[in-house]
């Protein structure tokens, strides 16, 4: 009865998702006028406040060190920006002087009159005015006949104007920007002074048992927007600089106000950088008579925006964003189109502050899934999937590619076990068909019989090199362990991946084909196994694993008995309790857990239970603590 219930507030949840998705965008857009002055003094405060944090450190007060970085950015602002409106006045005082250049240079991009095209250009221009002309005349002679006797007069009387409005009137386009940057001011000030009651408020908001989520949260969009923000103003800095310097040895001239202007548009993601360089190119094609500046110009852009975007920006800042390319391109279309050149250059920074409410609200994990820049399924995961798309090549690319970053025992550990192990929830749940099951073992027995032939082709004298470990595969040379599946051709996979890794190190091992119980307990009665390991991947082969050892004690009671439970949830303690006692001398979950097993159970001539169980558990648990150290 509780599934049905599960499944139906999961669906009423999705349109209750939608519905509150629509209105966010809504309020976004129709909210703008207040929510980008918000949203820029956020940006700005995080950008601002490890400054501030600084001047605390020498003993101010905070409003003192609010206000003092507050003046310091108004007095950077207006220097910059007169100096750059001084630059701006005498470019377009000289723009006579370069007229006759610029129209020389328009004449020669104009392709010649008597070719095809342009002929075909002029004749549909043509007839296009032809076209735009008759309907006119017919509308002037409609015009002319409904036309009434006498014209009715009209007066437009203009509204009283206020103060506020002539202010309006005298500042023209200026009055926008000027607003909006006051706004941001005044609520920048107010959250670099009040930064931290607003962020108790914002931890009491999330409830009295999120604390401990919010408090992450909040420290680590604090740690990264920070962060990513000063890492972006000091790259974009050098950029312009480095850009100006290019400039001035070309010989363009305004080298200082084209640095500066590239350094706050490269703000802008995507088209910033090429209207940063239009206007040195565009001088360029003005002052001088020729191409040549104009290309270097372009040059001098193209390698700063090569190096930097591909070496310096993925080096300084690129695990700090953690946005997918093609999320942070719709991200600057999406915030473009509801906020306009504002939201374009916010897109980046309030992605990253979705992706962190991703992480940290359950209910909304699609949000990382869909924005940040994590491999949206595990290796095992996409190797799994691949082979449920009769994908052998790419598979086992997936596969090689895993390989080539670990080890072999990690490679069978990190994701051809757990791959296995899906495949066996899947096939258990009737949702995996014989065929596919069938293509998924034979694909994983060609690759492990593959990885096995490539590791056997190596110097086998490399051993030789590690004295302790030539010493400890003498110790276990006498050895030999057979390696028995419990249930299914997955439990034999792994027991072949188990034999592998106990011959590398020096066992004799042997695997055992799937096949009836008492076939495989003749094996091993012809085989003088002194070591046998039950091979069982959880949760479904547990039962078996556990009856096939109570038959190998019953029949072969000197045998040593190890049951591996592979990537079992619960640990060896757990894993041994599932299996019992009385029928196995050990349990192990992963690989070389059950190597070091067959090294301590070696050492025991005569099988003793007590001491068996005590040496091999103590072992076990030791191994499992130094993994979960190490991890």
């Amino acid at each position: 009865m509780a599934r049905p219930t599960t499944s139906s507030n999961s669906s009423s949840s999705k349109p209750a998702l939608i519905i509150a998705i629509a209105a966010s965008v809504a309020m976004l857009y129709f909210g703008r006028s207040i929510l980008i002055p918000l949203a820029l003094s956020i940006v700005l405060s995080f950008l601002l406040s490890p400054f501030v944090a600084w001047l605390q450190r020498i003993r101010l007060g905070r409003t003192p060190a609010v206000l003092i970085v507050l003046l310091f950015c108004f007095a950077l602002t207006a220097s910059m920006g007169w100096t750059i409106a001084d630059q701006l006045l005498e470019i377009t005082s000289h723009i006579q002087d370069y007229r006759l250049n610029l129209e020389q240079k328009i004449r020669s991009l104009h392709s010649p009159k008597n070719t095809p095209i342009a002929q075909a250009t002029a004749t549909v221009q043509e007839l296009n005015k032809e076209l735009a002309a008759a309907p006119s005349i017919v509308a002037e002679a409609t015009t002319k006949k409904t036309r009434p006797a006498s014209p009715i007069p009209v007066q437009i009387t203009a509204p009283p104007s206020n103060l506020l409005q002539d202010l309006r009137d005298f500042l023209g386009p200026l009055a926008a920007p000027l607003e909006t940057a006051a706004l941001v001011i005044i609520f920048m000030a107010f959250m670099l002074i009040n930064r931290e009651d607003l962020r108790n408020r914002l931890i009491r908001l999330g409830g009295q048992g999120q604390f401990l989520v919010m408090t992450q949260a909040l420290e680590e969009a604090s740690e990264r927007l920070s962060r990513y923000l000063l890492l972006q103003f000091v790259v974009n800095a050098g950029y312009g600089l480095l850009f100006g310097i290019g400039l001035y040895v070309i010989g363009i001239p305004h080298a200082l106000l084209c640095g500066a202007l590239a350094a706050l548009l490269r703000f802008v993601p995507y088209v910033g950088t090429w209207i940063a360089t239009a206007l040195p190119m565009a001088m360029a094609a003005a002052i001088f008579p020729g191409w040549k500046q104009c290309l270097w110009a372009f040059a001098v852009f193209a390698l700063l925006e090569l190096f930097t975007a591909n070496l310096i920006e993925p080096w300084l800042y690129g695990s700090y964003t953690g946005i997918s390319p093609l999320a942070i391109l719709v991200a600057a279309v999406f915030w473009a189109t509801l906020w306009g050149p504002v939201g374009l250059i916010l897109s980046t920074p309030l992605t990253l502050c979705l992706i962190l409410v991703g992480r940290y609200v359950p209910q909304m994990d699609f949000l990382e899934i869909l924005l940040g820049d994590a491999p949206a399924l595990r290796p095992e995961e996409l190797y799994y999937q691949r082979l449920l798309a009769m994908d052998q090549d790419e598979a086992r690319n997936v596969a090689l590619t895993y390989l080539h970053e670990h080890s072999l025992d990690e490679f069978y550990e990190g994701l051809l076990i757990p791959a296995l192990r899906l495949a066996e929830e899947d096939r258990h749940m009737d949702v995996l068909g014989d065929r596919s099951s069938e293509f998924i073992s034979q694909t994983s027995r060609e690759l492990i019989d593959d990885l096995q032939e490539h590791h056997e082709s190596k110097d086998p004298a490399q051993t030789s090199l590690m004295p302790e470990r030539q010493s400890e595969q003498d110790q276990v040379s006498n050895v030999n362990v057979a390696c028995i599946p419990a249930r299914d051709e997955a439990d034999e996979l792994v027991g072949m991946m188990l034999a592998e890794s106990l011959r590398r190190n020096g066992v004799r091992a042997s695997y055992l084909a799937i096949g009836t119980v008492e076939d495989m307990l003749g094996q091993v009665e012809r085989g003088d196994f002194h070591v046998a390991c039950v091979s069982a991947l959880p949760p479904f082969a547990v039962g078996q694993a556990r009856s096939l050892c109570k038959r190998l004690r019953t029949r072969f009671p000197r045998l040593l008995i190890i049951v591996g439970l592979w990537g079992f949830a619960g640990g060896v303690p757990k894993a041994q309790e599932r299996v019992g006692a009385s029928c196995t001398d050990a349990v192990c979950t992963h690989l070389g857990d059950a190597l070091l097993l067959v090294r301590q159970l070696s050492a025991i001539e005569p099988r003793d239970e007590e001491n068996s169980l005590g040496a091999t558990s103590s072992q076990v648990h030791a191994a499992e603590g130094t993994r979960a150290t190490s991890m």
